[in-house]
């Protein structure tokens, strides 16, 4: 079986495996169920004629709308073409140097360390200690690295490494003048407070990346955006492409940045959703990763080799779930399952009774 190299494809699997449901329910993507906002449709429509005519090149209200959203100032903002953008100019800083990513993890961080030459060194979070953050580990490493990549919330377990964590964490790059690069593609599922935004203030080496894509469901339009100290974002920006931000990304930004009602509705939707979910899991003898946002790792507790045979009882159920084969760390001994409706969840519950039974 040739899984995909990501989530969201249930059709490469559909013509692989042939799914005897009509409906395939996709849990492989971590997008929002909520969105993207019923207004956006509308709104993309209104701003069509903005393709008539180049973006304007500093992105200058876009960028204003972001750093009004992360509580930052216009010169510490740079608008990227999505997450993926933002990440490679954050690794074409240290081309020829060497990297430390904490794995399991995004695999875009080290295909950007590999795309400009930096040596990358794995550290693994280990399940036994709820995924937590190496840190005796990190520290052991730091004074030989030029930049730590590190997803919080982190994919894919979904768990959110500690403030006080964090802080270690600073103080022993800053000792060693190495840059800590923090992808913060989720946090908007959770608490402004949760953020490590502010902290550019005090830690001039670290550079916060952000993107709108997961929690307005909007991928196809690629609007990510990075904080970081004034000198950095200069850096930054010089490695960047002219007008790499499209037009209708740019003027959308935004409203989507001004939309507090629809954050808030995705958060009471994420405080009720989730903790029930792990329940039902739970009761099921499936062990769930700690997660803190809208996606989590699972594994058979009574089967815990037989993942992949998992994985084609889903899909051939109807439910397409994301492997973890390409995940450093993991793979493929877990599944990543995205939250969604609660309709849809009870449907994967349903499917998850009949492997159960299956079993028995």
């Amino acid at each position: 079986m040739e899984w995909p190299e990501h989530g969201g494809q249930p059709e490469s699997v559909r013509q692989q495996l042939a799914p005897a449901a009509e409906t395939v329910y996709d849990f492989s993507a971590n997008l929002n169920p909520l969105g993207p906002p019923a207004w956006l449709h509308s709104a993309v429509h209104a701003e069509l004629s903005s393709i008539n005519v180049y973006p304007e090149p500093s992105y200058e209200a876009a960028r204003q709308a972001l750093a009004e959203m992360m509580g930052v100032k216009l010169e510490e903002v740079l608008l990227t073409n999505g997450g993926a953008e933002a990440i490679f100019l954050a690794a074409r800083l240290f081309a020829g140097g060497s990297a430390l990513i904490v794995q399991p993890t995004f695999s875009e961080y080290e295909q950007a360390c590999r795309h400009y030459g930096v040596g990358v060194r794995h550290i693994n979070m280990k399940e036994f200690d709820s995924w937590s953050l190496p840190l005796t580990e990190i520290r052991a490493h730091i004074i030989e690295t030029d930049v730590v990549f590190l997803c919080r919330p982190n994919n894919p377990t979904g768990t959110l490494a500690a403030q006080s964590e964090m802080m270690e964490l600073l103080i022993a790059a800053e000792a060693s003048e190495t840059t800590v690069v923090v992808d913060e593609a989720f946090i908007d599922f959770l608490s402004e407070s949760d953020s490590l935004v502010s902290w550019i203030y005090t830690h001039p080496s670290l550079i916060v990346l952000r993107s709108l894509t997961k929690v307005f469901t909007v991928p196809g339009l690629r609007i990510g955006g990075v904080a970081a100290a004034p000198v950095m974002i200069e850096k930054l920006a010089a490695g960047q492409m002219p007008w790499s931000v499209n037009a209708l990304a740019s003027k959308i930004t935004p409203a989507l940045c001004a939309d507090e009602a629809f954050l808030g509705r995705t958060k009471a939707w994420l405080q009720a959703e989730l903790p029930r979910m792990k329940r039902e899991l739970e009761a099921l003898h499936f062990n769930v990763s700690p997660s803190v946002v809208n996606f989590y790792l699972l594994q058979d507790k009574l089967a815990p080799q037989g993942t992949d045979e998992l994985l084609t009882f889903l899909f051939q159920s109807g439910i397409a779930a994301r492997h973890t084969h390409t995940f450093p760390g993991l793979n493929g001994s877990h599944i990543r399952f995205a939250l969604r409706s609660l309709e849809e969840n009870d449907e994967l519950l349903r499917v998850l009774h009949a492997w159960r039974r299956k079993q028995c």
